[in-house]
């Protein structure tokens, strides 16, 4: 796969997540609009993507192909894992922008810019601890 192809994807993938994830916040912040709606809201938006973007991830960026369930389990454990800095960047700049200016719209530009910025160094982290040796890209930074 050449770099090309590589930020290509990635961008797609990353693009797929984070409209799941904001959907799913609208979708539970509808559903509970509550005193705690908004941190439930990211978290389980923050679940969805996830879990969108490992298998994404796994099968079109790294090319692992591996179907065991213990194998893929320790995969995603060590992904999740890689995503807790990421995910810090994300929040904080979801929540930052709702802090600032206490709209839906800039709390959404917030979590885009954030979730951006944590897909960037989430590739590089994903690539050295949890799918090593399985990617394509042998000498691409």
């Amino acid at each position: 796969m050449t770099l090309t192809v590589l930020v290509l994807r990635y961008s797609v993938f990353a693009i797929i997540a984070t409209v799941a994830n904001l959907a799913t916040q609208r979708l539970s912040l509808g559903l509970y609009p509550g005193a705690f709606g908004l941190p439930l809201a990211i978290f389980i938006g923050t679940l969805v993507g996830l879990v969108v973007k490992f298998f994404l991830d796994k099968r079109w960026i790294f090319r692992d192909l591996s179907t065991s369930a213990s194998e893929n389990t320790r995969k995603f454990g060590l992904y999740t894992l890689m995503g807790v800095a990421t995910t810090v960047i994300f929040w904080g700049m979801e929540y930052g922008f709702w802090l600032i200016w206490h709209t839906d719209l800039m709390r959404e530009i917030g979590a885009v810019i954030g979730l951006g910025i944590g897909y960037v160094t989430k590739y590089h982290l994903d690539k050295r601890f949890v799918f090593v040796g399985s990617d394509g890209l042998r000498g691409v930074a």
